[in-house]
Parts: C-alpha cells; structure tokens; sequence
C-alpha cells in the first residue's frame, strides 16, 4: 500500500531548530524509506515546539522499515546535547561501597555501540549483553532491544519521556516491561535517561562482550534492520523459517540472508515493497503451522502500510 506522504518546503522552527526535507532512507540500517521532514532537536525547548504538530521519532534507524513513499508527519531525530552521555557517577544515587553506579544523563539520540565501548573501558557491567546493536539509546530503551545475554531494561534507573503533555521521568518499576517491550506507549520520546551499572573490571566486561558478539558470527553483515520476528512462543523465529526452506528467499532486491532466516538483508536498491513483500512471505508460509501470533520485531512505517502484518 503506497501512501503520499507530505511534499512542499519543510515548516520553519520558531526556535532555531534545523529542519529539512530528506529521504528517510539514509538514516535507517536497511536503507529504504522516502522522504519526510526531519527536524534535528538538541534541546528539551527545541523538543516541545517539534512535538506541537503530528511527529514521529527516528533513532538509529534499526528495526524499522519506512514505506518508499516516506510519512507525512515531521520526523524528530535527537542531536546535539541530547545525542551525549554524561557518564559522571550522580554521589546521591551511586554507592561506591557496593560498587552500584548511577551515571548522569545520557541522551536518547547517544549511540548505542559508542556508549558500550566507553562502559567497558571503565570496567562498568549490566548492559554488554546488548553488544552489536546499531541503535541509539532511546530506540533501544523503547523495544527494550537485546540479547539472549541480556536487554536494556538491565541497566536503567531513570528515563526521561517527553509527549505534546509535558515531560515525565519514570523508573523501570513504574512500567510493565518486558521481552523486547518497554510499556512505553508508541509516539513517547525517550528523550534522556540515567544508567544504572555495576562496578567490574574493563577485562571482565570485555569477556562477556566478546562472548555475546561470538552468538552473533552467523549473522549477515549487510544492510539489514536486524530481526524480522519475534521467536513466537519461545521457538526460534530463524530455525522455522530455515525448516520452512525460505532462506535465501529473494524479491526485488531484498533477500533473506542464507546465515540465518530471521534476517532481510538489502543487496543494494531494496525498495520497502520488496522487503515488506518477504515478510508476507514468510508470515503466509509460517502462520498457519504456529498455535500463536507469529509478531513482527520491525517496526513499520506508516502503520497503514503494513497492516495485513500485525
């Protein structure tokens, strides 16, 4: 389903903000997606005026293929101040003693890979389990992203969320999160949050980094916006889909990965419609065998154009 998305000159910012009209397809790990306007907000200010008008909120781009005909809302990336950690232990919420270390802000537009490489030079654990996630902290916090060596929620104390309604800091226990899941309702921005980590050794954290990217070697290094679906009731969604013959599977010039099924990689010029086209694939051909739902991990945009998915 193609849907016209929004054209013309993007709207100006009242405050200053960077606003320009871009192909999404350039900030996502796939590489597909048309055009929106994008507004580049460093700011909690910055951020209020974005969110006066429809918006949606791009991270890193991983886990999310955006329609060829791009949206019509205004698009916020987080930059600048809100794209920065500040890991300076807080001395109210740190105990040196037990080695419990709360860190300052990090923004939720802050790298994930970066933010990981500078945990482990300080010998600081609870998050190296998400080793070789492309995503930006913010992203990664609202799908509760991760490994089966450990997930986001395992390292937050505070997060910040900002809504057209004002901002609200909440902590882990506040909310009914999950496997790969926050209870962070969709259209919330994770605008900043605090670490909560645990004192180790830049050795230990390294060992247990390497040993989580070690259970990745079998996964495609090409354009991909990771897994495709969630391991429906605890089976794995890339050992069905390999039983059901479907790697390999090619359309346009999107293709699941030969290394493991549960990946679409993009050959170069995959359009949207031909990635969307090989998960229809795979939901027609797994669904009917399966007792439950067989959920997507992507996230789609315009929701519209993939409803026959959900």
């Amino acid at each position: 389903m193609q849907l016209a998305a929004a054209s013309g000159q993007p709207s100006p910012s009242r405050l200053g903000t960077r606003v320009e009209r871009l192909p999404l397809a350039r900030y996502t790990t796939v590489g597909v997606g048309g055009e929106a306007e994008i507004w580049f907000v460093e700011t909690l200010e910055t951020l209020a005026e974005a969110v006066e008008q429809p918006y949606r909120i791009l991270g890193g781009g991983s886990n999310l293929v955006i329609d060829d005909s791009g949206v019509p809302e205004r698009v916020i990336r987080l930059s600048g101040p809100l794209a920065k950690a500040d890991l300076t232990p807080d001395p109210e919420l740190s105990d040196p003693a037990s080695g419990l270390i709360v860190t300052g802000w990090v923004g939720g537009g802050t790298p994930l890979p970066g933010l990981l490489r500078k945990l482990q030079a300080l010998g600081w654990s609870n998050l190296e389990g998400t080793v070789g996630i492309p995503g930006q902290v913010g992203g990664s916090v609202w799908m509760n992203a991760g490994t089966r060596f450990g997930e986001m929620f395992d390292g937050l104390h505070t997060i910040e969320i900002v809504t057209p309604q004002g901002v609200r800091q909440v902590t882990p226990d506040d909310l009914n999160w999950g496997y790969r899941n926050s209870d962070i309702p969709r259209g919330h921005i994770i605008s900043r949050v605090r670490l909560k980590l645990q004192q180790s050794s830049p050795e230990a954290v390294r060992e247990r980094m390497e040993q989580a990217d070690a259970a990745r070697k079998g996964q495609p290094k090409m354009k991909t916006p990771g897994c495709a679906f969630k391991n429906p009731g605890g089976v794995s969604a890339g050992l069905l889909i390999d039983r059901a013959g479907l790697k390999g599977e090619q359309i346009g010039q999107a293709r699941i990965a030969p290394e493991h099924g549960n990946f679409i990689v993009n050959l170069g010029g995959a359009t949207a419609a031909d990635v969307l086209g090989l998960l229809r694939l795979v939901k027609g051909r797994l669904a009917p065998e399966l007792s439950g739902p067989l959920e997507l991990e992507y996230e789609i945009w315009p929701e519209e154009a993939a409803a026959d998915l959900r």
